[in-house]
């Protein structure tokens, strides 16, 4: 796909903003191709002798060379200064409350755990300094595994950039909007939407209406890809003409900024000359995304019992065991509850998958009290966990008409690995600790004498 866009204009460039709005192209995955100047995409080669409107060319692997046509993500970028431009003299900078796995900070009892809504920070904050890690798993070393943050902005980034080396980024919104300025053009979401930037796609995180809190997954394993459907068939779920891929557009400045580069765990800072933003034209498949979770089609059981939360995988990152994830996102969203003779909320389980929960909005029917938005819930690795107490008593004994579930929004990173919780978040004045004990309340109902 071809498209012309516009550059930003001199002064509102050199005061960090653009002045286009977004615009995308549909699909999942595709071989896309776009440019902000006319002609300056190059045609039938990707490494011409010359570049139209004197462009660098440079490649942006996100696969190994050699890796089936099937998982290969590269995508040619032709841009105004190459990459290599940008690096040193890095210095090591504070990275604050980000961690990255292997994290072992502190021990704390086995149990379920819950937070209530981290409250927003009270100076000015950027994208980069208001993260905090509630869980890490896996090693971000042996790129496995993932890091389950929230993130807490009250200002934008001005002349800040910043990419991760460590892992893919999966935003969740929950309160506020976002604009992320990325390499390939721009990205605006929302509560209700999600975005994925790769590993190693140099951003800057912007507000759009105010103070912005949401949930962030750092995959530090396979990128993100839509679940295999099998019997389901080639329809529902995320259907892949939902999602966006933003069109080109660049920034031509010559201020000093600074870039943040997250590798190893470590934060890295440089000072530039220029925006690195600065992605003129561009072509292939390794590139940033939106999806709105509300275009998401539910399937579920039209009968009896109650299907596995699998049924409600948005996104898989693979692992190399199959059919086993790396991490899975996972959304309860708006749907239809009309199973007959059945307990409708999710049963008491316990699961070799572990599961961090957040809720975007409404009300989570497992745990109608005390998950409120913005909270975060932890279930860990053969753990036991279920609906509390007032969820099982009204499932238990309410007439089983059809139900509708609506204005609800409610998502999960799951991982085939244990979550470590940080030190950060196991002091948090935000942490629920009776939490740990709400299955204690659910009383013995064993009548021997008849069934």
């Amino acid at each position: 796909m071809n498209a012309e866009r516009p550059t930003t204009s001199d002064a509102q460039a050199r005061a960090g903003q653009a002045t286009i709005a977004p615009g995308y192209m549909s699909g999942f995955g595709n071989g896309f191709e776009t440019e902000a100047l006319p002609g300056a995409l190059p045609i039938g080669r990707n490494s011409p002798q010359k570049c139209p409107y004197g462009l660098y060319a440079e490649q942006l692997s996100g696969s190994p060379f050699t890796a089936p046509r099937a998982t290969n993500e590269r995508t040619w970028l032709y841009r105004i200064r190459p990459t290599v431009a940008h690096i040193g003299p890095f210095e090591q900078v504070d990275i604050g409350l980000w961690r990255t796995a292997p994290c072992h900070e502190v021990d704390v009892p086995i149990a379920p755990m819950r937070w209530s809504p981290v409250a927003m920070p009270t100076a000015p904050t950027s994208f980069v300094e208001g993260l905090r890690t509630i869980t890490t798993a896996g090693d971000a070393g042996a790129q496995a595994g993932m890091g389950a943050h929230v993130y807490l902005v009250t200002r934008s980034m001005e002349h800040e950039y910043f990419y991760d080396a460590d892992g893919e980024l999966l935003f969740v919104p929950q309160s506020g909007g976002l604009r992320i300025c990325t390499e390939f053009g721009l990205i605006e979401i929302e509560p209700g939407e999600i975005a994925v930037i790769p590993r190693g796609v140099k951003i800057r995180v912007e507000l759009r209406d105010g103070p912005a809190r949401g949930y962030l997954c750092e995959n530090y394993g396979g990128a993100f890809t839509l679940p295999d459907r099998g019997p389901i068939g080639a329809n529902c779920l995320a259907n892949p003409r939902d999602f966006l891929t933003p069109l080109a557009a660049f920034e031509d400045t010559d201020d000093e900024s600074r870039l943040f580069v997250k590798w190893g765990g470590v934060m890295w800072s440089t000072v530039l000359d220029h925006s690195p933003l600065d992605v003129v034209a561009w072509h292939g498949n390794y590139a940033p995304y939106k999806y709105d979770l509300r275009r998401y089609s539910p399937v579920g059981p039209v009968l009896f019992d109650h299907a596995d939360p699998s049924i409600f995988t948005v996104l898989t990152s693979p692992s190399d065991t199959p059919g086993t994830a790396n991490v899975d996102l996972v959304i309860f969203p708006d749907r239809w509850a009309v199973a007959e003779n059945t307990f409708r909320p999710p049963w008491y389980h316990m699961n070799v998958m572990s599961e961090f929960m957040g809720l975007v909005y409404g009300q989570y029917e497992a745990k109608p009290h005390g998950f409120v938005p913005g909270g975060i819930s932890l279930h860990n690795t053969m753990l036991p966990h279920g609906p509390d107490v007032d969820a099982f008593e009204k499932a238990s004994s309410v007439e089983l008409k059809p139900h509708r579930l609506e204005a609800t929004m409610a998502f999960m990173f799951e991982t085939r690995f244990m979550q470590r919780v940080t030190a950060y978040a196991a002091q948090a004045e935000e942490r629920q600790r009776e939490y740990q004990s709400y299955g204690r309340r659910l009383q013995k109902h064993f009548t021997p004498d008849r069934p």
